[in-house]
């Protein structure tokens, strides 16, 4: 994730003590301002699209499918399950409301945020 914040001209840094609400600081330094983004991954293809989530205390929740390959299924032809990751940018307020009451793992679906298709590279509320 820092890579491609920094690819997409997003200054921005790991923080490196354990903070339990957030992974990465982005900054504007000519703005003097940072926000926190804590970053929630998923390894299989086909995972059921959702991820679990405790702490809200950051700016942005950065949701990445890596698509690494076929974790929960049996292959059933040479398809390997390897796709491009996808990089979704929620604010962290959307995510809060997205969460599944009742879940004891604090679980969100991809599928309760509404429009979350519309999140996809959205970097520009973090540049914001």
């Amino acid at each position: 994730m820092l890579g491609l914040l920094l690819v997409e001209r997003i200054q921005a840094t790991k923080a490196y003590a354990r903070f339990p609400g957030y992974d990465l600081l982005a900054f504007d330094p000519d703005r003097k301002t940072v926000c926190r983004i804590q970053v929630k991954s998923r390894w299989g293809t086909d995972y059921d699209k959702s991820f679990p989530i405790k702490n809200f205390d950051s700016d942005f929740v950065v949701h990445v499918a890596l698509n690494r390959g076929f974790r929960y299924r049996k292959r059933v032809s040479a398809d390997s399950g390897k796709r491009p990751p996808l990089v979704y940018v929620f604010p962290v307020d959307i995510v809060r409301e997205a969460q599944h009451p009742t879940n004891k793992w604090g679980k969100v679906s991809l599928r309760a945020i509404p429009e979350y298709e519309s999140y996809l590279d959205n970097w520009d509320q973090i540049r914001e």
